[in-house]
């Protein structure tokens, strides 16, 4: 699976015919807009596995946490042991699945700019 970022307003094209959109990130919501031939079905995957399918191997589960600005207290400690489990990461063997996919976790849940050597960010 392409794992991709995008900033609101940004879009990429699928297959030349579809266009995602980012329009708006509100807490942990995102609005998407999507432009596609009437052919091609767009189904929210909720009412998808609530019909019967299935959900496709490739979407990974996410804790269901809500975190607001006040749940999450961050520090300059939390900040360096994110930067220490990233370089961990990047010294173990990249072409294992494992580490594949607990650094996709790890971006997904602290995108790499969250947390840099220049940067301390706290979440708002």
């Amino acid at each position: 699976m392409l794992f991709l970022q995008l900033k609101t307003g940004e879009y990429m094209t699928i297959g030349g015919n579809v266009v995602v959109q980012l329009n708006d990130i509100s807490g942990n919501r995102c609005k998407l807009m999507v432009e596609a031939p009437r052919e091609v079905p767009v189904i929210r995957g909720e009412l998808l596995e609530r019909a019967g399918g299935s959900r496709p191997d490739c979407v990974m589960e996410t804790a269901r946490q809500r975190w607001s600005g006040s749940g999450l207290s961050w520090n300059r400690n939390k900040t360096q042991t994110l930067i220490a489990m990233r370089r961990l990461l990047d010294q173990m063997d990249s072409g294992d699945y494992h580490v594949k996919d607990l650094r996709r976790q790890l971006d997904f849940l602290f995108p790499p700019e969250f947390a840099s050597d220049e940067t301390i960010y706290a979440p708002k």
